[in-house]
């Protein structure tokens, strides 16, 4: 059975050794013990590991659980009362305006299926969020527009979870090396995964059970019957729901780019890919893609195969930055700078198990992530109580989201399309425009980014 990202990551304990773990950043200024109300959408797997590093880091309070997930909403509760200082159980609700109508929360973590990302997102910043909001940001552009757009409008703070922005190896790997120009001007970044995510499962399609409500989990995205696959945890396998492996893994590894280098908005996009060896899986997500993001003076490319060998098995999910001095490899695990001449340098990931010893024991949790998680979850903070934008702003998430979706379409349609910046569109191409946002199902209307 083909993994998904998660099983891989856990299977994966060889690499957890860290003899030469890059030092901690600096922490961002906040105020660590101002109370802050929390609410969570979507307390599945990453909502959890989230919320439980926020809730190591600061004095919160949870107040409110929204899941359409009986069974995960309970296990929830459950765990953040005992995690929580005041080991309270947070308030249950299975549909997120209910809960977004108390009007009491600080701050709401958003970890849904991407469909459902924008309309929490948008209500939750209404009612006086701030947003810690999961990648990719939307499933289509102009959704991210809209998210935006509220975020501007209602002065909100929203960190998006591309936490590679707040790891610790990953800063020192750009200050010491690209910023500092040992590694010479860049002309190339390869970006790429080899995980072996899609699947190759076919099972029936079944009644879904009665702990979900599954007229609300697909929500304003197309209907499916139900099938094993979707919930929980699989439903990446379909692009109903997802943006693939491109909108999942893609999202981190070019926003780390754009991150490190300093990079905008690309000035076109093209992708081709599909499904071309693991057929007999029921998923539609592609097993083999390429995507070109062309920025002035530097080409980022992108190759995810989800079958055969990776090229570096030690860099399966990662970046190649090649430089004139040398070549910089980074991924979640470690980086390696290799230079032209002189000895290279190797760093691995920063653990905090001694700090954090609770880490050690909680299920699902992908350790080497859970440090770069604590920072980002500081640096929200910061921006809330410093009044600022935080490492990863919404607009950063809106353009590697946007950049991640346009690469898809492009794949779709088969060419390359030019954005437009200031316009926020495809440049002389009606199709791709067309496709920018997707119909909703009634009764859920899309968002306007100039009504929210």
């Amino acid at each position: 059975m083909a993994m998904d990202r998660r099983s891989f990551l856990q299977g994966a304990p060889a690499i957890l050794a860290a003899p030469q773990a890059a030092p901690n950043p600096p922490r961002p200024p906040y105020d660590r013990d101002k109370l802050r109300r929390v609410g969570v959408i979507g307390p599945g797997w990453y909502g959890k590991c989230d919320l439980f590093r926020l809730i190591q880091i600061a004095s919160v309070e949870v107040v409110s659980l929204c899941d359409v997930d009986q069974r995960m909403l309970e296990q929830a509760a459950e765990l953040t009362a005992q995690r929580q200082r005041s080991k309270k159980k947070p308030r249950l609700y299975r549909d997120y305006r209910q809960m977004l109508k108390e009007r009491d929360l600080d701050i709401v973590l958003i970890a849904t299926p991407d469909h459902w990302h924008a309309l929490t997102a948008i209500e939750a910043m209404r009612a006086g969020c701030h947003l810690y909001l999961q990648k990719p940001i939307s499933v289509d552009v102009v959704e991210g527009q809209a998210i935006l757009a509220a975020a501007r409008k209602y002065n909100r703070v929203v960190q998006v979870g591309t936490q590679r922005r707040s790891t610790p190896h990953l800063i020192e790997a750009r200050d010491e090396f690209i910023r500092s120009g040992k590694l010479g001007r860049i002309g190339h970044v390869e970006i790429c995964c080899y995980y072996p995510m899609r699947s190759r499962e076919n099972p029936p399609d079944t009644q879904p059970p009665a702990w979900l409500d599954y007229e609300m989990w697909v929500g304003p995205a197309p209907m499916r019957p139900y099938n094993p696959m979707l919930h929980p945890g699989r439903w990446r396998q379909f692009m109903e729901y997802s943006n693939g492996i491109v909108g999942d893994m893609c999202i981190h590894m070019y926003d780390m780019v754009r991150w490190m280098l300093g990079l905008g908005w690309p000035k076109s996009v093209s992708s081709s890919g599909g499904i071309y060896v693991t057929k007999e899986g029921k998923g539609n997500i592609s097993d083999t893609q390429t995507a070109i993001f062309r920025h002035d003076g530097l080409d980022v490319v992108w190759t995810h195969r989800t079958w055969g060998p990776p090229p570096d098995p030690k860099y399966t999910w990662a970046a190649f930055f090649y430089g004139e001095h040398g070549v910089l490899k980074a991924s979640v695990y470690s980086y390696d700078f290799i230079p032209l001449k002189g000895e290279p340098v190797h760093r691995d990931v920063t653990y905090e198990l001694e700090q954090y010893p609770e880490d050690k024991a909680e299920e699902r949790l992908e350790r080497h992530v859970a440090p770069a998680i604590r920072y980002h979850m500081m640096d929200l903070l910061s921006a809330i109580d410093n009044q600022r934008r935080p490492v990863a702003d919404i607009e950063q998430g809106y353009i590697s989201t946007a950049s991640c979706i346009l690469a898809n379409l492009s794949a779709q349609i088969n060419r390359t399309l030019h954005w437009d910046e200031a316009a926020g569109r495809v440049r002389g191409d009606d199709e791709a425009n067309r496709l920018l946002a997707r119909p909703y199902r009634s009764p859920w209307v899309h968002p306007d980014p100039k009504t929210v």
